[in-house]
């Protein structure tokens, strides 16, 4: 099962892109976006007041596009902070007979070391990286799927990119 994780401020189509790509061109059984009420890295940004709101988005915009995707809402209900080894680890204990993969994009795959428990991602859990403008993961992947503690580490280097992010979204709406 592939899980798409993000705060998704607003969902846009290059989320959904991948959400398709994934359905497409994987061999994932299901296909979940995952909302965060709040990211780590994103304290201070006013994620928490509007996440009912980005869920319903959430939801819409797949619904809308015609993914069979499912939108959870799973972390609204696990205990702050919402780090993804945490929820990864409460889907595991309810879902024992899934294997969950985690999607990023390129950029998170840079910034992965930073992350709360990296080692207990990479070493549990396959990755699949969805490539971002302007981020060269390939070294990265590479150099890590040299580690043998490191279930593996998948780059979609010919999946199509888009340009557009949440945060350029964000700005011009101001």
């Amino acid at each position: 099962m592939a899980l798409l994780f993000g705060s998704f401020n607003p969902i846009h189509e290059g989320h959904l892109a991948i959400l398709s790509y994934l359905l497409e061109h994987t061999d994932a059984s299901e296909v979940r976006l995952i909302v965060s009420p709040q990211s780590p890295f994103k304290t201070g940004q006013g994620l928490v007041d509007n996440a009912e709101k980005r869920l319903s988005d959430a939801r819409e915009a797949v619904s809308a596009a015609g993914l069979t995707v499912t939108v959870s809402d799973v972390e609204f209900h696990l205990p702050e902070p919402w780090y993804t080894i945490n929820t990864l680890h409460f889907l595991q204990h309810q879902e024992p007979d899934k294997e969950f993969v985690l999607v990023m994009g390129g950029d998170n795959i840079v910034s992965l070391r930073q992350w709360y428990k990296a080692d207990e991602i990479l070493h549990g859990f396959r990755i699949w990286v969805y490539p971002r403008p302007g981020t060269d993961a390939a070294p990265i992947v590479d150099r890590l799927n040299t580690n043998p503690a490191v279930r593996g580490v998948t780059l979609f280097a010919d999946a199509p990119q888009n340009p557009i992010s949440s945060t350029e979204i964000r700005s011009r709406q101001q």
